[in-house]
């Protein structure tokens, strides 16, 4: 089998009303999703998406011709280029993919089949006030969530606590919460500086208080030793971070600093699949979890299932969702059908072989840029 050419989709959603996201400082009025298809002689297409792919065709030469299925060689492929480059993790979904097509087995299975549907948490993404999140979180419960992630601004830190106490007071002791502090990276052009050690220390105290089940980000990804710092003060408080670390060494020496209680690696954006499964077996063999960051579209959603399904992830999966901003048809445009939870708020891995992705081509269509 050889690949015989890598074609990209271009598309973008408008987003009448934008999406205000709680980490980006500009309103979201579009939606862009490069969708990438790897062509093979015998007549399967794998398919990705997760990373825009800015730049890719000067790097495509390096895989057409080349066997699909020796996912090694293009990994380090992917990797070389990646340094001169954008990060284009979705060619390697696209290669897995093909490769579950071609075993006739879903991906999930090939990567170890620990699980067949994970529990999911609805991972909202605007910053709301109190009465407003405990609104969303009802929605949330009713849809079948079990937990839900709230996001605090670094300049709102009360509001944004006074929001759990109200999910907390509300929705009681057994709905979980997850609180991400967005404060290891940052949109390009936002100079802003992260709220210092000292203050952070007294909002996760105060988050500890209210009985979270993490705290995702709370510190940039240089500050190793304040990480550790944080774990060792509040020992009732995971906390969780690396979605966006596009460094596997990187990685590993939070491993061995034990740094973190949840690695976050998203297999789109940050380190890929083949990379994301060998940390998130070396976090689970130091009795740490690995939970992927999944906030991209439905493929990227389902790349990530994959990989934590595969490798038994969790103990939650990430799961865009903060209606009526974001939902699974703004976030899943390019799909016949978006991406769901089921009725017990879990999300069950696709039995179709490959990556489990059916393309909606009018949508592809009608939303490509050209």
């Amino acid at each position: 089998m050889k690949i015989t050419d890598i074609t990209l989709d271009r598309l973008r959603l408008e987003l009448d009303p934008p999406f205000l996201a709680a980490w980006d400082p500009e309103p979201r009025r579009h939606f862009d999703a490069t969708v990438v298809r790897v062509h093979t002689d015998e007549g399967i297409t794998g398919i990705g998406s997760g990373d825009l792919m800015d730049g890719f065709e000067t790097y495509k030469h390096l895989f057409v011709g080349e066997d699909p299925l020796d996912i090694t060689r293009h990994v380090r492929a992917i990797e070389t280029a990646n340094f001169h480059g954008a990060h284009y993790w979705p060619l390697e979904a696209a290669l897995w993919d093909i490769i579950g097509k071609v075993h006739g087995r879903p991906v999930a299975e090939l990567f170890g089949n620990a699980a067949k549907r994970l529990p999911a948490y609805a991972s909202c993404g605007e910053l709301k006030s109190p009465e407003e999140r405990v609104a969303t979180a009802l929605k949330v419960r009713e849809a079948g969530f079990r937990a839900m992630k709230i996001r605090i601004d670094r300049d709102r830190v009360d509001e944004g606590i006074a929001a759990v106490r109200a999910v907390r007071e509300e929705l009681g002791a057994d709905f979980e919460i997850m609180v991400d502090l967005n404060q290891s990276w940052r949109m390009a052009g936002d100079t802003a500086a992260a709220t210092d050690l000292a203050r952070t220390r007294r909002t996760v105290a105060r988050l500890a208080e209210l009985d979270v089940f993490w705290v995702e980000e709370p510190l940039p990804y240089c500050d190793v030793a304040g990480f550790k710092r944080l774990r060792a003060e509040n020992p009732g408080v995971r906390i969780a971070a690396g979605e966006m670390h596009h460094s596997p060494t990187e990685l590993l020496r939070y491993l061995e600093a034990d740094a973190l209680d949840i690695y976050q690696m998203d297999v789109v954006l940050a380190v890929g699949m083949h990379r994301a499964r060998t940390l998130a077996e070396v976090a689970q063999l130091k009795h740490r979890h690995f939970t992927p960051h999944s906030w991209t579209n439905g493929i990227g959603v389902l790349a990530n299932l994959h990989v934590s399904a595969g490798v038994g992830g969790g103990p939650f999966f990430e799961f865009p969702y903060d209606p009526p901003g974001w939902t699974p048809e703004r976030r899943d445009f390019m799909l016949a059908d978006p991406v769901r939870v089921n009725g017990d708020g879990d999300l069950e891995v696709p039995t179709r072989p490959g990556l489990g992705i059916e393309l909606d081509e009018d949508a592809i269509d009608r939303w490509r840029i050209t």
